[in-house]
Formats: structure tokens, C-alpha cells, sequence
């Protein structure tokens, strides 16, 4: 049998009683830290406090559409004509009797929704589809009749960028040049500022079939520019390019119009047509409705508005009332 050790019992002296001086004491030491706390909070929230009181600008329903002033440019004689441009798909007119007239040193916006005949238009002046009638000039070459002597002239970024897309990006500048007429020297020299000015030189050397769509359409367009053409066509030119590389683009495109080339280019941005453009045309249905001056076409409006107003107006969406009852 185990014996326990007897427990020692320690004994606890009595807590003193508390006094009424020390009692107010504490109470004073606990009011003033919630007073100090209550003046860092209302100090804090005053700013917001007061922003909730001043009156609040009522929004609007829709913001209307800017109207950004055009740059102006000194231009020279006219370097693209086009006269009776015309094109059917079976029944369906595509292009019905399209006169246009660009200048040297003209940024030319053509604009228009879709289906209205805009890279149709573009294809039959670069020399990618042939018209049914009319003609057009570029630098005063017939783009028809001498179509090698064209394609010198003019730089082409076409819709769906069908590209040799087995060639790295290196290969794609050198043979893109060279079929120009550009020698060895000379291509390899350009596609390194091209590939440095566009962000892609650490790309050159994989397959264009690997490119990003914005990456695509970068290399398409060093493509277009590498023989120095004296006109740029471009259709598209900004779809899937980030915001970056889309600013890159417009400055090269812009010292490029500086120096004496000409750009004539289509797009569905509206703020981005009118920042850049001195000149656009705008198409509905295959026929050319206004072109112009930026401040021609567009009047006192927006080129937005005047665009939604010669396409037919907005349209309202009506009858979709299930479409705000929501399927669990």
C-alpha cells in the first residue's frame, strides 16, 4: 500500500479592500482613454462625414460621346483615287460606286458598321480582290493594270492576316522584303529596328503560328512596312493589341505621316478615329454617305453621333423582357 505525502496548504493573504480614492481614480483613467478614443475616431471620419453632406451631381443616363478636336496637317497632292469602285457577291452589292480621294500626309479613317463594305473597299485597293468596275490610282499607278509596280508603292495589313505562319518572324521580315526587291543588308537591318521599335525582338526567332493575336498582328504590320512604302492600308490595325503596344503603334504611325506617307486605315473606334485622323469617310451599306474633313463629316457633333446617325439610329431593345427573369 502507497502512502501519500501530506498536501501542503498555502495560504493566501486577503486583497485588500479597495478605496474610494483609488475606485476614482480608475473611473477618471477609463474616461479620458474613451474620450481620447472617440476624438481620433471623429477625427478620422470627419473628411467622409463632410463629403456625405455636400450634394451629389445627379448621373446621367448615358454619357454622350466626346468630341475631340482633329489634328490639322499640311497636305499634299492626292497620292490615292479611287472612282466607281464597285462590287457584287451574286445578288448582293457590297461596294456600289465608292469615289474617294487621299492626300499626301493624310491620316484617312474609314469607318462604318459591320458588314458595310469596309474590307471589301480596302482589298480591292491593295490589289487583293478585283473589282467589277471602277479603278484606282496610287502615286498615279494604276493598281490594276501595272499591279507589280503597286505593290511597291503600297504597304498592306489585310483582314485575317494570312501569313506564312511556318516562317519564325525573322524569316517572315527577310522574305517579305527581299520579294520588295531589298537586299540582304538592308532587310536584315530594317527587320531589327522594326522587331526593336514594335517589342517583338525577343520573339523573331519562333514560329509566327506561336504568336499572340496581338503579336500576329505586329509582325503583320512590320511585314507591311519594311520596303519604306510611300502608302500604308491598314484594316484593323489596333484590334487585339494591348493598350501599350497600341500607343507604340500610333506614334510610329504618326512620324511616319510626318515624314510624307500617308495612312489610310479602318477602324470601329470612334475617340481613336478622331483623335488621329484628319480625314474620314464614313460607309453604309457599300456607299460612301459622308467624307471629308474630321469637322466636314462630323458638323457640330461627335463623329460617334454623326456615325450612329447616317447608320440609322440606335436601335431599341425591346421585347426581351425574359431576358431580366433569370433560370436558376
Amino acid at each position: 500500500m502507497v502512502e501519500l505525502a501530506p498536501t501542503s496548504v498555502v495560504s493566501v493573504p486577503p486583497t485588500p479592500p479597495i478605496g474610494p480614492q483609488l475606485l476614482d481614480e480608475a473611473k477618471s483613467l477609463v474616461s479620458s482613454t474613451i474620450d481620447a478614443t472617440r476624438a481620433r475616431i471623429a477625427a478620422r471620419t470627419a473628411p467622409r462625414n463632410a463629403a456625405r453632406t455636400q450634394p451629389r451631381t445627379p448621373r446621367r443616363a448615358s454619357a454622350k460621346p466626346m468630341r475631340i478636336p482633329a489634328p490639322e496637317r499640311d497636305l499634299g497632292e492626292a497620292v490615292l483615287e479611287i472612282e466607281g469602285l464597285t462590287k457584287r457577291f451574286g445578288e448582293q452589292i457590297a461596294v456600289d460606286d465608292v469615289a474617294l480621294e487621299v492626300k499626301q500626309g493624310s491620316f484617312y479613317g474609314i469607318v462604318g458598321p459591320n458588314g458595310a463594305g469596309k474590307t471589301t473597299t480596302l482589298s480591292m485597293i491593295t490589289g487583293l480582290l478585283r473589282p467589277d468596275s471602277g479603278r484606282v490610282l496610287a502615286h498615279g499607278v494604276d493598281v490594276w493594270k501595272e499591279p507589280a509596280r503597286a505593290k511597291r508603292i503600297i504597304g498592306v495589313l489585310p483582314d485575317a492576316l494570312r501569313l506564312f505562319d511556318r516562317l519564325t518572324g525573322a524569316q517572315l521580315l527577310y522574305y517579305s522584303g527581299a520579294l520588295r526587291g531589298l537586299d540582304n543588308e538592308t532587310v536584315r537591318t530594317r527587320a531589327a529596328d522594326l522587331a526593336t521599335a514594335f517589342g517583338i525582338e525577343d520573339a523573331v526567332d519562333r514560329l509566327v503560328a506561336d504568336y499572340s493575336a496581338g503579336m500576329t498582328k505586329k509582325i503583320a504590320l512590320a511585314a507591311a512596312m519594311i520596303h519604306s512604302p510611300r502608302l500604308l492600308v491598314l484594316d484593323e490595325p489596333f484590334e487585339s493589341v494591348d493598350p501599350v503596344s497600341a500607343a507604340n503603334l500610333n506614334e510610329i504611325l504618326q512620324r511616319y505621316v510626318a515624314s510624307g506617307g500617308t495612312v489610310v486605315l479602318s477602324s470601329h473606334g470612334m475617340d481613336f478615329i478622331q483623335r488621329v485622323c484628319d480625314h474620314v469617310a464614313i460607309i453604309v451599306n457599300g456607299r460612301v454617305l459622308s467624307a471629308g474633313t474630321m469637322d466636314e463629316v462630323r458638323g457640330s457633333a461627335s463623329l460617334e453621333e454623326r456615325f450612329v446617325e447616317l447608320a440609322g439610329g440606335r436601335k431599341a431593345a425591346e421585347g426581351m423582357e425574359w431576358l431580366h427573369s433569370f433560370t436558376d
